[in-house]
């Protein structure tokens, strides 16, 4: 009876923990409440009540969040939830806002590798990263040569041409497994500010490039993007230095050797 009584203690103190969490997370802005609870939701639970492996829950979170669909800023944010919930207590009433700048680092990056992991794992992932989830080089290569066997077909004067996007970020004083997670948060703002279709790839451990279509917005979210990716570099302390990412517009030249001596120009090769 002991026992039982032990495992119902345990079972309910999960609970309850789960239950605020999920109130936090949702008032912080997780969009769809009803895919909230997953398993690791409770394996999470269980490692940070009772001093369990809870990196090793966070990373198998990141990796159920990605698989559903959610994003990294909104899976940081959730985690940020998480230990907001944890820092008030159990006996504090009200409800707690998420806030990733207080949420240690060790949490964040736990739940952020396990996110990127998965990346690895999607269909066709020869045309990705595995870490980044950015589309490799020659992918975009690939993107390019169907660009400029459109504009041979239809002439120079059916349309604007696209766009190149380079966005760099100096990580000359950042060591570390933070070298790589500067991307993954660059990658994470590029692919929800470009979100129509564009081709989002990488040029090498610091640069990414997007090709994009000239329209009359373009402007306003290379802004946006410039403003997100700073934000999130300045929210992680081993990553503040890089917080000035260069973004800049180049037009494509008029044939394909030429666009790719550009990417050569644009990774600094």
């Amino acid at each position: 009876m002991a026992d039982r009584d032990h495992v119902d203690e345990i079972d309910g103190a999960v609970r309850n923990l789960r239950a605020r969490w999920r109130i936090a997370s949702i008032t912080s802005g997780w969009r769809f409440p009803s895919d909230w609870a997953v398993p690791e939701v409770d394996a999470v639970c269980g490692a940070a009540l009772f001093r369990g492996d809870l990196a090793g829950a966070l990373r198998n979170l990141g990796r159920s969040r990605a698989w559903t669909g959610a994003g990294l800023d909104e899976t940081l944010y959730d985690v940020a939830a998480l230990h907001a919930v944890l820092d008030r207590g159990s006996d504090a009433d009200g409800l707690v806002s998420a806030d990733p700048h207080a949420a240690p680092f060790a949490m964040l990056r736990a739940v952020a590798v396990g996110w990127a992991d998965l990346t690895g794992e999607v269909p066709d992932r020869g045309a990705t990263e595995s870490f980044s989830g950015l589309a490799t080089e020659g992918y975009l290569r690939v993107r390019l040569g169907e660009v400029y066997r459109r504009v041979t077909r239809i002439g120079p004067g059916a349309g604007e041409w696209p766009v190149l996007l380079a966005v760099s970020v100096d990580l000359s004083t950042v060591d570390g497994w933070s070298r790589p997670m500067a991307m993954v948060l660059v990658a994470d703002v590029l692919r929800r500010v470009f979100d129509s279709g564009e081709t989002t790839a990488s040029l090498g451990c610091s640069t990414a490039v997007v090709l994009a279509d000239r329209e009359t917005a373009v402007a306003h979210r290379i802004t946006s993007a410039r403003r997100q990716i700073a934000d999130r570099l300045r929210g992680d302390p081993q990553l503040v230095t890089a917080a000035h990412p260069e973004v800049r517009v180049h037009r494509l030249p008029d044939t394909l050797p030429a666009a790719h001596d550009l990417l050569h120009r644009i990774a600094g090769r």
